[in-house]
């Protein structure tokens, strides 16, 4: 058992070996003796150096699983990359973004593919992205604080990346959804002593989300969404604005179709002006103390919840709510790149593999 023991050693492995996971599962029966493992456990421990012995080899264990588990991540990552970038150069191509004296070897696309990568596999930050993309082909192409920075001037251009994708989805339904949603940048402790997140021309504030019952500091996200939980459209403003002036710019993106709320967005001028300007009738439940008081119908009630659950989808896998940029530009940067990775994997979803349209949490690869 010592003899097998002191082989045990990955040293000599080079990384290039060890990229598929059939090459690794090969490597691992080569090198390991599971039957002499095993055994060597379930043996009772009599002396002190036996059950040293058997911790060590389980810990060499663990390491070895835990490094798979690191290079089948890495895998994943440029695999996913790969099918994002083939798609978004089929549909997008003929987007135009600002033009760079230098070309970068990273184009604009392929950076835009890789930020979708890393949200869809819940990367968070550039540190934790560019430790899964060492020892791959995407290392030499760019660095990490060139990433950051091309990819808060590349703010419109994803935009209409995602307005594109949205787009496709827009012949299959006239009825679409409005909400919000809180996005807190800090804790309300630290609100009055913060200054992240802020320019001259906005300013986060204090609000109240009723949905959760409970206060925050920061933004309001305002989202249009059909009812297949596609997003078409949607802005920031500060926690305190109401969600009915959000109503104001749909007018401006939706025309000819049925619009359901919650109870903020109860106004009958609103209601009025959407219908007049843009045909959009909006429906919302009514409070049980208005005047002739009719039930709010249980199909709407049930297709409104659709933005609830996408909204859920942001905040477990695409960490919607932790916030970690310093600057409204980074802020709402990562906001965007959220939601476009959010609508590009339901763009795969249906039209590239023909699953159900918001099954998020499955892999591309």
């Amino acid at each position: 058992m010592e003899k097998n023991t002191l082989q045990l050693s990955f040293s000599s492995i080079s990384v290039q070996s060890r990229r598929t996971k059939s090459e690794f599962f090969d490597q691992i029966k080569e090198l390991l003796d599971w039957k002499l493992i095993e055994k060597e456990i379930r043996k009772p421990v009599v002396h002190l150096e036996k059950e040293r012995k058997t911790s060590c080899l389980i810990n060499q264990i663990f390491v070895y699983l835990i490094d798979y588990q690191y290079i089948k991540s890495m895998n994943s990552l440029v695999q996913n990359y790969e099918i994002i970038l083939k798609e978004l150069t089929k549909n997008c191509h003929h987007i135009e973004s600002f033009k760079q004296v230098r070309a970068p070897k990273l184009s604009n696309l392929e950076l835009v593919a890789l930020n979708i990568t890393a949200e869809y596999m819940s990367i968070n930050s550039e540190l934790q992205l560019f430790r899964c993309i060492f020892g791959t082909y995407l290392e030499a192409k760019i660095e990490r604080s060139v990433y950051n920075k091309r990819k808060r001037k590349l703010f419109s251009y994803i935009n209409k990346i995602r307005e594109n994708l949205s787009h496709k989805f827009s012949e299959f339904t006239d009825v679409f959804i409005v909400d919000s949603t809180p996005i807190p940048i800090c804790k309300i402790s630290r609100a009055k002593r913060s200054e992240i997140c802020s320019t001259d021309e906005i300013h986060p504030n204090f609000g109240y989300c009723a949905a959760q019952k409970t206060g925050y500091y920061g933004y309001k996200l305002h989202v249009v969404c059909d009812k297949n939980g596609v997003f078409h459209s949607f802005d920031f403003t500060p926690a305190n604005v109401h969600d009915v002036n959000y109503l104001k710019d749909v007018k401006h993106n939706l025309e000819n179709c049925f619009l359901i709320g919650d109870r903020g967005y109860i106004s009958a001028d609103y209601q009025s002006d959407l219908f007049t300007h843009s045909t959009i009738k909006l429906s919302v439940p009514m409070r049980k103390n208005q005047h002739d008081f009719v039930p709010f119908l249980w199909e709407k009630s049930k297709t409104r919840k659709r933005i609830e659950t996408a909204f859920s989808q942001l905040c477990n896998q695409f960490s919607f709510n932790i916030n970690f940029a310093k600057t409204f530009q980074g802020l709402a940067t990562r906001i965007l790149s959220k939601i476009t990775s959010f609508t590009m994997i339901q763009y795969l979803n249906f039209f590239v593999f023909n699953r159900p349209l918001n099954k998020i949490k499955v892999n591309l690869s």
